[in-house]
C-alpha cells in the first residue's frame, strides 16, 4: 500500500473551520475504490496544525487519486487557507491495514 502522512499548517482564524473546508475533498477521497483510509487529526501542541494520515491500495489507486477532479479542486482551493506548503512522508509498505502495536497489547482484545 501507499502510506502517506502530511502536516498542514492552517492560517490563523481558519483552523476551527478546516474540517468543514476540507470535508468535500475528504468525503470524495474516502469514496475512491482504492482508498484504504483518509483521516485528519488536529495537533495537541499546535491548534493551527492538522495531520492527514492516508493510505491507498497500490500505485494505481494513488495515481487515480491525484488525477481525480476532487483532488484538482482541493489543490486549487485549499492552499488559500494554508500558511505554507504541507510537509509529507510518502512510502510504500507491505499490507493493506494497520498492524497491532505489540508493546501496548491489551489482554483479551
Amino acid at each position: 500500500m501507499i502510506f502517506i502522512t502530511a502536516k498542514f499548517q492552517i492560517k490563523p482564524g481558519h483552523a476551527d473551520a478546516w474540517p468543514r473546508l476540507s470535508r468535500a475533498f475528504t468525503e470524495a477521497t474516502r469514496a475512491e475504490p482504492g482508498c484504504l483510509w483518509f483521516d485528519w487529526s488536529r495537533s495537541l501542541d499546535d491548534p493551527q496544525e492538522y495531520v492527514l494520515v492516508e493510505a491507498f491500495r497500490d500505485d494505481a489507486a494513488g495515481g487515480a487519486h491525484v488525477q481525480s477532479e476532487h483532488f484538482r479542486t482541493a489543490t486549487a482551493e485549499l492552499p488559500a487557507y494554508l500558511v505554507r506548503t504541507p510537509k509529507i512522508v510518502n512510502v510504500t509498505v507491505e499490507g493493506t491495514d494497520w498492524s497491532e502495536l505489540g508493546e501496548m497489547a491489551v489482554p483479551g482484545s
